[in-house]
């Protein structure tokens, strides 16, 4: 980012990069009775999330979770009771934040960023976020959700709508994101991108398409080197 201005804005992506999906993992093996279905089916949201933007057409991310699901599972012959998928859409609201999460924020809020989240997940009423079941609420001054719109990342409508609403220009703002694709979105939109290497995770090194500002393995590597380019 050589030359580059300071962000004013760091906008989180939420699950994986701040939210530990792995902690799903016992209870997909249990399920289909082998382990490395979670990111089977965590794939097939993905894609399947960016397919209904695609198509013009919507449905909850946590509903569409459960969709998934229950396609995996008679893709695998494997039978699952409603209390199941029940299961798997409680645990998905109530997965515990990485452990570098509540250093790498506070360092970054200490530092004068204003600290923003946009998620796929949906905010329902009357019901605490996956941010406040972690204990990460606090930190953030505004949660977008892609209800609001009822589109799903990474398109680009979504990033310019949260800059607009924090008005500041797509410029101002960072994305920090453990997917390269919602990196890639968002500097389409005119932000920045900083990918954080989740296991996982890696850059997509391709010709013609964005890469990100800043590859960092966690928060508190991203706020270290922030703080090297724009802190001197």
């Amino acid at each position: 980012m050589a030359g580059a201005a300071r962000p004013a804005v760091l906008v989180f992506d939420v699950n994986e990069t701040l939210i530990d999906i792995e902690a799903l993992e016992p209870l997909f093996a249990r399920l289909f009775g082998r382990p490395g279905v979670l990111r089977e089916w965590f794939g097939q949201l993905v894609i399947y999330s960016m397919t209904v933007t695609l198509a013009d057409c919507y449905t909850d991310f946590f509903s569409l979770g459960q969709s998934a699901l229950r396609m995996l599972a008679e893709i695998h012959g494997v039978e699952l009771a409603d209390d199941d998928v029940t299961a798997v859409a409680d645990a998905m609201a109530t997965m515990p934040a990485h452990p570098d999460v509540t250093e790498g924020l506070s360092r970054l809020r200490d530092n004068g960023y204003r600290l923003v989240a946009l998620t796929n997940s949906p905010a329902y009423p009357g019901r605490p976020t996956a941010l406040e079941n972690a204990g990460l609420d606090g930190y953030f001054e505004r949660r977008f959700s892609v209800d609001e719109l009822r589109v799903f990342k990474p398109a680009t409508m979504l990033y310019q709508h949260t800059a607009h609403e924090l008005g500041v220009r797509p410029s101002a703002c960072m994305m920090v994101a453990a997917h390269a694709w919602d990196t890639i979105g968002a500097q389409a939109a005119g932000f920045s991108g900083a990918l954080i290497t989740r296991p996982g995770n890696a850059p997509l090194r391709a010709d013609g398409i964005y890469q990100p500002d800043i590859v960092a393995g966690d928060l508190v590597d991203l706020a270290r080197q922030l703080a090297q380019l724009f802190e001197k």
